[in-house]
């Protein structure tokens, strides 16, 4: 696992989460978060009740509990990863985990907070969620929000504007930036959810600010759609990775009699998932189970027939592929032997490679220029 300091007088050991990710060389932090830490600490008075904004693993929640051994956190975050990531790095350094409330994207913010702090997040509609709920609060609280150079565009500045108060930036230190604004005590209207209709099907589905592929329908799921699963056995079935849940209700289209799981670690896409279902084919949602989770990680052994997944290729702002193979090992342990995992992969990841040193077998069942669909049986 990566071992770091960070903020050198509080000498604190940070680590990326899950521990047993294979890339080694990923760091906790960056340069964001250090700069945010240090003008923080430097221009800002002892707050009682700091709110933060999508602390990716527990740098910025660590770094204050430090700083302020009586301040109160309250951390927001869609990423069950990430709050799992803050919680065992704030017992790692001896931290009082009872100063910190963890809260998904979808809970209403506390009231009572005198400091807002906010790493950027790669989704723009999602920053604009945040922004939207911090509109919601009193007028004059101090936002500070950090990011790389390359992620702040006048279009994020104009999103602030939209929310919040005027906004100013910093210089760039180390290829990162601040913006400062403050709240206005206006409250703004959300234009999430949204919504679209299902091309081919009479359903419509609706996305939560943070699920990807918000707007329509994503290339690989629609070319996936066409490889999916179809009778009338009573299988258990994880659609794992499962976004807005597309996948899994078009094999509850063409499974009538299956039980579905659909997985993520994004609160905002298992609850689109759930919201999906109960929309579209509601006389199903008793066979429908909804989890935010890492990965399997706790499901139990040979329980299910089948694990669907289109894999992500990072993990906030870093390119990785430590999740795909840990979807594809944990998706090996849930299964049933002869169970089998269904996955769609662009064709450079070389995941048939991957699936037969670990599953000792792999058949691709579909391809196109860009995508792949590949299949591996559990064997005994």
């Amino acid at each position: 696992m990566t071992t770091d300091a960070i903020l050198g007088e509080h000498h604190l050991t940070l680590h990326r989460f899950p521990l047993e990710q294979k890339n080694r060389s990923l760091q906790a932090w960056d340069s964001a978060d250090e700069y945010l830490l240090d003008y923080t600490f430097e221009h800002h008075a002892t707050p009682s009740h700091a709110l933060v904004f999508n602390d990716a693993f527990g740098a910025l929640a660590a770094a204050f509990i430090a700083q302020y051994p009586t301040i109160r956190v309250t951390s927001v975050s869609d990423s069950f990863v990430s709050h799992q990531a803050c919680q065992y790095n704030l017992a790692q350094n001896t931290l009082n985990i009872d100063q910190v409330s963890f809260q998904n994207s979808l809970t209403s913010l506390p009231q009572d907070v005198d400091l807002i702090l906010m790493k950027v997040p790669k989704n723009a509609g999602f920053m604009q969620h945040q922004l939207a709920q911090i509109s919601q609060l009193a007028a004059d609280i101090p936002v500070v929000i950090a990011g790389k150079v390359k992620e702040i565009h006048s279009s994020t500045l104009k999103s602030v504007t939209h929310f919040l108060s005027e906004p100013t930036t910093s210089l760039a230190v180390k290829k990162s930036r601040l913006i400062f604004a403050t709240s206005t005590g206006k409250p703004v209207k959300d234009k999430f959810p949204t919504s679209w209709a299902l091309e081919k099907t009479e359903f419509t589905i609706h996305n939560h600010a943070n699920v990807f592929s918000r707007d329509s329908l994503d290339i690989g799921a629609r070319f996936f759609s066409n490889y999916l699963p179809q009778g009338k056995k009573p299988i258990k079935v994880i659609d794992l990775g499962c976004g807005n849940g597309v996948i899994g209700l078009l094999t509850l289209a063409k499974m009538p009699n299956a039980k579905l799981t659909f997985v993520d670690e994004s609160a905002m896409a298992v609850a689109s998932a759930e919201y999906n279902v109960l929309h579209n084919l509601p006389e199903q949602s008793s066979n429908c189970t909804f989890i935010q989770n890492d990965c399997l990680s706790d499901f139990t052994p040979g329980s299910v027939d089948l694990v669907l997944c289109n894999p992500p290729f990072h993990q906030a702002q870093a390119i990785t592929d430590h999740i795909a193979w840990q979807m594809f090992v944990q998706a090996k342990q849930t299964l049933k032997q002869g169970g089998e995992l269904r996955i769609i992969g662009n064709r450079h990841l070389e995941y048939q490679e991957k699936l037969n040193r670990l599953f000792g077998n792999c058949k691709i069942i579909g391809n196109n220029k860009k995508f792949t669909v590949l299949s591996a049986t559990k064997r005994g």
